[in-house]
């Protein structure tokens, strides 16, 4: 059978084991050529191509529940759940999700997009399960790197504590983004090379068996004594301490192994953890060497995978390279990341001070806490997180950063869509998170200039900054006398018309629109805010002295934005307050390219253009 032909998992249960490699090439093929085309995670899909077979083979979807930590690895899964025509449209807007969506299919269990929820996920539909007496399979495929996480180990005592049965297959592959780091990893990989023990142990066996008479006898013994010997081999307590059965090493690209496993062992009236091993883009020569290049990838050529990706500077790698040249100067600066020091741009700080770079991990609580036991004792930490995960540190930004006033700098990485990775990758609330919170100035690069004029500021307050930045941005020139000072913004196009006040990302497309509106005859003026905590209130009362419509406009939600915050000092201060604010409105945003992500909302140049003429005309 054909990939092509299969609709459901049910059209896998019979194939023959020539049939299922035939198959787990079809699928890498088409995750290949797809990814090719659209971009999205290759190296971790490839990965867990034969797993995912192997699952569905033993269990029976969407009756049973899986799913999939993170979620990046469920291309497999989406081409054997009928979803292989719609497979072209991966990561496209209005297209299929690169993650698993409940709204997608029924076979997705829980949506999932960041890492060390599933093992909790599944623990919360098996106590569903047992409550309302049904009897179904679950399963959390947890990648190795996501147990950097605390949320796996919270949800794992929980589950042994009480003895849920249920299955967490552990998929090891030594990677999460980065390489994965810590004494998780080391137990791991402990474990890992016990493959050997394993395989001993199944060869001893099973000739004791075939001795007459004393065989038998001599196989129980063998048993008896099999444990003690492991533990001291591999010391698999790690696991059976939380309450866990333990199973593995097991080899991830063995289909009937692992289907004989799944099948047997969730069936068991208890929590297991089954640790099966990958291989990180299995099947494609480039993603194999280079796993951490090809975990999330732009569109690439097939024949050589050279990537087609964009061209915009990268601010991320001119914060990092910038922090480099002072770390040289200053001896107080460190750099604090969770589990992706090259995709921050932290990759030439680590090769030139690695001691002073921490990759904790995916444990984004942790990296800030940590940089604030830093600033307590007289460093200054740099902490570079993608904005969408520094959302998980709300509580630590609060408590131990802003409550205590230290000189901590957040690097929020990816603010602004996150295109084609979706909703749970748009860094599009930062700003309301961080406003609520006292004492912390937000700041907002248009530049690779202005990026560096706020690092520069941030080493000379006592007290937090966050430095919010997008992936890359086209270079705009902010002049040499209009240069980066706190609280104060810049004129990047004058006007006697209406203020477009744009912050950071979206800068762009309003001076675009600027030019669209003066062939209207409507002469806007567009201003770089670059500081949204504090605001340049001098301007704002001068504009409103001087009976100026306001329009501000952000790559993010209204509510507790930019827009708000201006609003708010206008409403304070018995100004004039923004004639409109352009901006997310109260939903979440789905996946798709930024530019159509933008125009589909009204907030590309065209339709920034039009909300002020229509604005203007009111």
């Amino acid at each position: 059978m054909k990939l092509s032909e299969i609709t459901s998992p049910a059209d896998i249960k019979n194939l023959s084991e020539e049939e299922l490699e035939t198959l787990a090439e079809e699928i890498r093929e088409k995750i290949i050529s797809t990814v090719a085309v659209n971009g999205g995670h290759l190296a971790s899909n490839l990965g867990a191509v034969e797993l995912t077979i192997a699952l569905h083979r033993a269990f029976d979807c969407p009756k049973d529940k899986i799913v999939f930590d993170v979620g990046h690895q469920c291309y497999a899964h989406k081409l054997l759940t009928g979803r292989y025509e719609a497979f072209s449209t991966l990561r496209t807007m209005d297209g299929i999700c690169g993650f698993p969506r409940r709204q997608e299919s029924p076979y997705d269990s829980f949506d999932t997009g960041h890492a060390s929820t599933a093992i909790s996920a599944v623990l919360g539909i098996a106590r569903a399960r047992d409550i309302m007496g049904t009897h179904f399979k679950v399963a959390a495929v947890v990648g190795d790197g996501a147990l950097t996480g605390g949320m796996c180990y919270e949800a794992l005592n929980d589950a042994g504590s009480r003895g849920t049965p249920m299955l967490v297959i552990l998929n090891d592959n030594g990677m999460s983004i980065s390489r994965n780091v810590g004494a998780v990893s080391r137990q791991l990989t402990r474990l890992r090379i016990s493959r050997g023990w394993i395989g001993t142990k199944k060869n001893v066996a099973e000739a004791l068996k075939r001795i007459p008479v004393c065989g038998k006898p001599l196989f129980k013994s063998f048993e008896r004594i099999k444990n003690s010997i492991r533990n001291v081999l591999i010391r698999d307590k790690f696991f059976t301490a939380l309450g866990f059965q333990y199973f593995g090493p097991i080899d991830g690209h063995d289909i009937q192994g692992m289907e004989k496993v799944f099948c047997r062992l969730a069936e068991m009236e208890r929590p297991v953890v089954v640790h099966i091993v990958t291989k990180k883009g299995q099947g494609f020569l480039q993603a194999e060497e280079k796993p951490e290049k090809y975990h999330g990838v732009a569109p690439f050529v097939l024949d050589n995978g050279k990537m087609r990706g964009e061209t915009a500077p990268s601010l991320g790698k001119t914060a990092g390279e910038y922090l480099k040249e002072l770390a040289g100067k200053d001896k107080r600066i460190c750099a604090v990341t969770a589990a992706m020091t090259d995709s921050v741009g932290l990759g030439g700080f680590a090769a030139e001070y690695p001691n002073r770079l921490f990759d904790v991990g995916i444990a984004e609580e942790h990296a800030v806490t940590l940089a604030a036991g830093m600033a307590v004792s007289g460093l200054r930490p740099f902490a570079a997180i993608y904005e969408t995960f520094m959302q998980r540190a709300y509580d630590q930004i609060a408590e131990d950063v802003c409550l205590q006033q230290l000189p901590v700098c957040l690097m929020m990485d990816r603010a602004g869509l996150g295109g084609e990775d979706g909703a749970t990758h748009h860094g599009i609330i930062g700003v309301s998170m961080l406003r609520s919170i006292p004492n912390i100035a937000i700041l907002a690069p248009c530049c690779e200039a202005e990026m560096r004029a706020m690092i520069d500021w941030a080493l000379l307050r006592q007290g937090p900054v966050a430095i919010r930045y997008p992936r890359s941005a086209p270079e705009i020139p902010i002049g040499k006398d209009t240069r980066f000072k706190v609280g104060k913004w810049t004129v990047l196009r004058s006007g006697q018309g209406p203020i477009l006040l744009a912050s950071s990302s979206i800068l762009a497309e309003c001076l675009e629109a600027a030019e669209l509106l003066a062939k209207m005859g409507i002469d806007a003026e567009v201003v770089n805010a670059s500081s949204i905590r504090p605001l340049d209130e001098e301007y704002l009362k001068r504009a409103n002295a001087n009976q100026r419509m306001l329009i501000t406009a952000e790559e993010h939600v209204l509510a507790g934005g930019f827009g708000s915050a201006v609003a708010e000092y206008c409403a304070r201060e018995h100004l004039s307050a923004p004639k409109a604010m352009i901006g997310f409105k109260d939903a979440f945003v789905p996946h798709g390219s930024r530019k159509k992500l933008l125009q589909s909302r009204g907030m590309d140049a065209e339709g920034i253009a039009e909300q002020v003429r229509k604005a203007v005309k009111q």
